[in-house]
């Protein structure tokens, strides 16, 4: 395991929570496995719809194949609960398939953390719907969502 640490570090205020989901957010939305693999465990534990990844290669491997498929992805987490070293999370993202279709993605993650601020599970459900390119809410340059741009909460999702 690294001996890196990655704060903020548990045990989880509700300020340094919502910072941990917003950093997520951020580099989830660089759409970099390179970068988004650091934050995890070197043998971290998934569960992401039907696959379960373990340790940081099989989630840089899972992380490629997903933006491969999943473009133009744009996502927003949200809190939703938080204790000790446990975080609880909601988010939505908006993606396009390779056939312009677009999707609003919903679900809940699950994480758990080390001392040290790494993640050493992230348990993921998630649903898929299919929306109309008017549909979209989600409008901002690739990369990380702009501080102005509404939460979930605000878009009413």
């Amino acid at each position: 395991m690294s001996a890196e640490p990655r704060p903020p570090l548990p045990p989880f205020s509700r300020e340094s929570a919502i910072e941990k989901v917003r950093m997520a957010e951020d580099a989830w939305n660089t759409r970099e496995p390179d970068r988004v693999v650091k934050v995890y465990t070197e043998d971290t534990r998934w569960r992401n719809r039907a696959e379960f990844p373990v340790g940081r290669a099989e989630v840089h491997a899972f992380l490629t194949r997903k933006w491969a498929k999943e473009l133009d992805y744009r996502l927003i987490k949200e809190l939703w609960a938080f204790e000790g070293r446990r975080i609880a999370v909601r988010f939505v993202y908006e993606w396009r398939d390779d056939s312009g279709q677009w999707f609003r993605s919903h679900g809940n993650e699950n994480w758990q953390f080390t001392d040290l601020g790494l993640m050493e599970q992230r348990h993921a459900s998630i649903n898929d719907r299919p929306i109309h390119d008017s549909e979209r809410l989600f409008h901002w340059p690739l990369g990380p969502r702009p501080a102005t741009h509404p939460g979930l909460t605000e878009l009413g999702l």
